[in-house]
């Protein structure tokens, strides 16, 4: 690699800086300053070009107290470095070691925590609108060289972003395109003190056995390995952001969402290119099961095949998060919760049978299922605590209304009490209003292509006889019907809970 002069340098991160937008004319910068060569650099260059744009700098340090008085002297160096170009310094200190003994947690996860605890707390009390860090070409190069070893997908390969959100606060990287070399020459020729962190030679940390060991063995096989990783992560953000923007504008296309997760069509998802599918995957899985890795490749490649499978026309498989996918027939549904287990049939001290005397008025069951209907296609879309309601009333039978796949009316003097409320069992026969005979509810179930799984929390509702009267969004049976001569008319009605 070419050195570029500290001139060029400077130019160098203008020019991205203006290409990207990372910062405006006027703004406040917090700039992260720990003591090395790399934030060195950063802060001496954002102070050569502060008068031009106008910036008002403040710089942040956080002592770890990982490595004892080095840590303080580091703290103490960057103190009188920014004293020297008049920037104002916000100093931090934590007991890290102390944390690590008390949480067990990762010591450089939650080290990265604190440290950004404390640039968004300082950011705030300064009123900076954009937190500066020093990330440069080879930390690009390393994270991409990482992520290959441990296995990633295209998103991975973008390696470190050039800006992320914090909340209010957008964090830039203006040196990406800046070689460490680079910037220890710099501070050389300009006489910039810097501190030299001695666990960056410790091999316990996998970036380090990346850096020390791994691209010195690589680059022997090719010299310009840095710049080569850095172009593939050029390519693969504008190769990321095209399939992420094809995929967002599939979403409106073939996605439905509500509180509880999505659904979609199985043959317009399959009639995608597999890069689609797989991105839109990572897009539902994000919105119904954010907590969940949704970059997962081995999880994502599960879900797309399950969906495109032949095999059966329904299956249920379960998600991290508590959430389950359900492919039924054509439909595909992601929810976040799983919905396929019913603990209990009725959830009231009728213990599910209604007797005559219940019904002379109105009486509300609440059905321990979790189901909605539609007419064509059945939506599996629901939570727990529907309603079914059963009242009788005398009325015309002219000003009764049509019954819907919702509510049915029955002859109330004509229904043999006591009714169960149940769920299907094995070889149940319903006599469907408009059939001769009987017909096994199971090939109901199949004939409306209603999902497995909500076959298992629909509602059976059985008279005395043993004759199975109703069920919701099926149908009702030839028993009790309504004639010329009703009195009394019982409703019964499925109210889904909104």
């Amino acid at each position: 690699m070419q050195q570029r002069s500290n001139v060029e340098v400077i130019r160098t991160m203008e020019r991205f800086i203006r290409r990207h937008s990372l910062m405006e004319r006027g703004d406040t910068l917090l700039v992260a300053v720990s003591g090395g060569p790399d934030s060195t650099a950063l802060l001496h260059i954002l102070h050569q070009l502060s008068a031009k744009w106008e910036w008002k700098l403040t710089a942040a340090h956080l002592n770890h107290q990982f490595r004892g008085e080095e840590s303080d002297l580091e703290a103490q160096l960057v103190a009188r470095f920014c004293a020297e170009l008049n920037i104002p310094c916000e100093l931090g200190t934590v007991d890290m070691p102390d944390i690590i003994r008390h949480t067990g947690d990762n010591a450089q996860n939650a080290a990265r925590e604190q440290r950004y605890a404390f640039l968004t707390q300082k950011a705030m009390e300064t009123g900076a609108n954009r937190l500066v860090t020093a990330h440069h070409a080879d930390d690009q190069a390393e994270t991409i060289l990482m992520r290959i070893v441990r296995g990633t997908g295209p998103s991975g390969l973008t390696g470190i972003p050039l800006r992320r959100s914090l909340n209010d606060l957008e964090l830039v990287r203006p040196l990406l395109r800046i070689y460490k070399s680079e910037l220890v020459r710099y501070c050389t020729e300009r006489k910039l003190t810097y501190a030299e962190d001695s666990s960056n030679r410790s091999r316990k940390y996998t970036r380090n056995r990346i850096r020390l060991d791994v691209m010195p063995a690589l680059t022997a096989f090719n010299p310009q390995l840095a710049e080569s990783l850095n172009r593939l992560a050029d390519l693969m953000v504008e190769e990321d952001d095209f399939i992420d923007k094809e995929a967002r504008r599939a979403w409106p296309l073939l996605v439905t969402g509500n509180e509880n997760g999505c659904a979609f069509s199985r043959n317009a998802f399959t009639a995608l290119h597999i890069a689609l599918q797989r991105r839109l995957i990572q897009l539902i899985l994000s919105y119904v099961c954010a907590e969940a890795d949704a970059s997962d490749f081995n999880r994502i490649e599960r879900i797309r095949e399950m969906i495109g499978q032949d095999a059966s026309p329904s299956a249920v498989i379960h998600l991290q998060g508590g959430a389950a996918l359900r492919r039924d027939y054509d439909q595909i549904t992601i929810v976040r919760h799983s919905l396929t287990d019913s603990t209990s049939v009725v959830e009231t001290d009728l213990n599910g049978i209604l007797d005559r005397s219940h019904i002379l008025g109105q009486v509300a069951v609440r059905w321990a299922g979790a189901m909605t209907f539609s007419a064509q296609p059945w939506a599996g879309h629901g939570q727990s605590g529907d309603l079914l309601t059963f009242a009788a009333e005398e009325t015309h039978v002219e000003a009764r209304p049509r019954p819907s796949y919702l509510e049915a009316f029955f002859d109330f003097d004509h229904v043999h009490f006591p009714l169960t409320i149940r769920k299907r069992r094995e070889g149940d026969r319903m006599q469907p209003l408009g059939l001769n005979g009987s017909k096994k509810v199971k090939d109901m179930f199949i004939d409306k292509k209603v999902p497995q799984w909500l076959r298992e929390q629909t509602p059976i509702i059985e008279d005395a006889s043993g004759h199975i009267i109703w069920i919701p969004g099926l149908g009702r049976s030839k028993h009790a019907l309504l004639a010329p001569d009703t009195s009394q008319v019982m409703t019964i009605r499925f109210i889904p809970n909104e």
